[in-house]
């Protein structure tokens, strides 16, 4: 008898387990999300992840808020989101550069693939190669013969070690035949100070920060990512119009979730990110950006977790050629 009710106590704990997940999936969310990204306010991905926040908490009833977890180059923004409940309440905005927080810090142990449950990317960026005023270079075929006849040696600022700028250029050196410079920055803003000032040569980031001072004359923007020129820059030609067919680097947005966060949990912010991407009013500010909402065929968990586990193996494989985790 006493096996019994042990028996029948366990089943009956095991089915209000089963209920009460349930019922959490179902009423999910009952209180307000965060979304870490591990940059400074004003940035990218910051103003992309407030400009997610700001369309998903209608969708959701709950408020939807931005935290800035700064710091090792995005790791302790990351390990914050590993150590937070898998429940769906803390997430994390990031971009390319989170594949390479692995092989930056390979002591923490880290997985981005395994160690996160993926929502879904939010936007794809073009990155643009830009060139001080006081450089006199007109136009990438210029720049390209410049350091491959003439021995130029260019200046390239980035971010840091490991941001997708310096990654692009670190490629662009790689696929352009010549030498250069990679000279690192503490973020984004003073290599861009530097290049309107004249003291270093070129920048490649994203449309997000390039468009404007190529718009307002503060530098000159030669080269373009892409298909097809953008509108908003129209008089900026492609690196495939320029010869360098291979370079096609393009920055993805997305959300994810700690590893072991519920189905249920990923669908709800999924179909809430979908309806995000699909307001009027949130391509309109996307498009302004010269940036490209994620198309239907390539939204979803499933199509983000290919997009990591890709970027993973293939931009470890860039990193390592150009000894990136060395400091």
């Amino acid at each position: 008898m006493r096996t019994f009710f042990k028996t029948l106590t366990a089943a009956l704990l095991l089915s209000f387990g089963v209920a009460g997940n349930a019922a959490t999936a179902d009423s999910f969310p009952e209180k307000p999300v965060s979304i870490i990204v591990s940059v400074s306010p004003g940035g990218s991905l910051d103003a992309l992840a407030r400009l997610v926040a700001t369309h998903m908490a209608p969708i959701l009833g709950q408020s939807v808020v931005v935290e800035n977890v700064t710091g090792a180059g995005g790791l302790i923004g990351f390990q914050r989101l590993l150590k937070s409940r898998p429940d769906g309440y803390t997430l994390m905005m990031s971009n390319n550069s989170m594949v390479l927080i692995p092989l930056l810090h390979p002591q923490a142990g880290i997985d981005v693939v395994k160690n996160t449950s993926p929502i879904g990317t939010v936007a794809s960026v073009p990155m643009v190669l830009g060139v001080s005023n006081q450089s006199g270079i007109q136009s990438l075929v210029e720049m390209r013969k410049r350091m491959n006849e003439e021995g130029f040696v260019p200046n390239l600022g980035s971010g840091g070690p490991g941001t997708t700028a310096h990654l692009a250029e670190a490629m662009f050196l790689q696929q352009s035949g010549g030498t250069g410079q990679l000279i690192a920055y503490r973020g984004s803003g003073p290599a861009l100070t530097d290049l309107m000032g004249g003291t270093i040569d070129g920048v490649i980031d994203q449309t997000v920060s390039m468009m404007h001072l190529h718009n307002d004359n503060r530098i000159k923007a030669i080269a373009v990512t892409g298909e097809r020129r953008l509108p908003q820059m129209p008089d900026v030609p492609t690196f495939a119009e320029a010869g360098m067919d291979d370079f096609k680097l393009q920055i993805w947005y997305g959300l994810v979730a700690p590893e072991g966060t519920p189905k249920e949990v990923i669908n709800a912010l999924s179909d809430a990110l979908n309806k995000v991407l699909d307001s009027e009013e949130y391509k309109t500010r996307i498009d302004q950006l010269a940036a490209e909402v994620t198309p239907q065929e390539q939204r979803g968990p499933e199509n983000f977790g290919n997009i990591l586990a890709r970027d993973q193996k293939e931009l470890a494989e860039l990193a390592q050629s150009i000894g990136l985790p060395a400091r």
